[in-house]
């Protein structure tokens, strides 16, 4: 089943080009079947690649899927006017709406205390705002730590380097569902300087570590009964996404570190392999199956509040 964007996004024509099945908001009103409404809270700089990504994985499934754009009030550098005015909402725009599912990315602006971020008090909003009008919802890296402070209050850390590679992972609670069908150790990306503690995340009772990297640390969390997914790393990436931003900080002087088992034999002049496709796409549709469409109520207006 298709995944529904309008038809002149721009991720609409790369998906085509890829053989991801969309449908135009049109034709999809002619079938009779409820899609599901997912709604991104897109906090990246670059809007149209990371829209891009997560469509490209959320349009893998064979479940109908509304994909709605939102931002915060802070006006982008790197997107056009034009676009946000075309695709994306408001908080108050949908605050008087319900969602089945919800993703909030990250941003760069992890070494800022939380409270530093000039849109902070709009993200608690929104964050609280999700408790009872989203029935899942799924964080990735500084979104699920921002998540994980406001929710439970547990702090980031600062790292000694930045965490820069693609990692090898393996699932850690054996009843995870949201790991269903994963091999034992599966690939994900991770870019980021900051991380959260196991023990503090263990100490709390609501939370389940879900899978864990040696090298990497946790990588997945949910509350119990996958109301709240918190995902540490960057499984939505592209091949490319880590080599673009390897070579952006070493254009700027900023001497990164290579990204770890990433360029073949560490030689940034190689082309970098895509080690964890399968495993984003599985994640994300075990997901929507498993946490949203079995279990989301049909009158998506009689979702209880957590």
């Amino acid at each position: 089943m298709p995944i529904r964007i309008p038809a002149d996004l721009p991720a609409a024509r790369t998906l085509r080009e890829e053989n991801i099945f969309t449908m135009d908001l049109r034709r999809a009103e002619t079938q009779d079947i409820r899609p599901l409404q997912i709604l991104v809270l897109n906090l990246m700089p670059t809007k149209i690649v990371t829209e891009t990504q997560l469509a490209r994985l959320l349009g893998n499934t064979p479940l109908q899927i509304e994909m709605h754009l939102m931002a915060v009030g802070h006006v982008p550098k790197h997107t056009a006017p034009e676009h946000m005015l075309a695709f994306y909402k408001s908080f108050a725009e949908v605050r008087e709406d319900y969602f089945d599912g919800m993703v909030i990315t990250g941003a760069p602006v992890e070494k800022l205390a939380f409270e530093d971020v000039d849109y902070w008090p709009e993200l608690c909003s929104i964050m609280e705002w999700t408790k009872s009008h989203v029935y899942s919802t799924f964080h990735i890296c500084w979104g699920a730590q921002a998540a994980l402070y406001y929710h439970y209050g547990i702090d980031k850390v600062l790292l000694d380097k930045k965490l820069s590679g693609v990692y090898p992972h393996r699932v850690t609670h054996r009843g995870s569902i949201l790991f269903r069908g994963f091999d034992d150790v599966f690939m994900a990306p991770h870019s980021r300087n900051t991380t959260v503690l196991r023990e503090q995340i263990a100490a709390e009772p609501r939370l389940k570590i879900l899978a864990e990297s040696e090298e990497a640390g946790v990588y997945a969390v949910s509350n119990d009964g996958g109301r709240q997914i918190f995902i540490t790393g960057h499984s939505e990436y592209d091949t490319e996404t880590l080599k673009n931003e390897y070579l952006r900080d070493k254009a700027a002087g900023l001497e990164p570190e290579l990204p770890e088992n990433y360029f073949p034999g560490n030689d940034d002049s190689r082309e970098p392999l895509c080690t964890w496709r399968s495993g984003a796409n599985l994640l994300y549709s075990n997901w929507l199956n498993y946490f949203v469409y079995q279990e989301t109520p049909y009158s998506i207006h009689s979702i209880k509040a957590l």
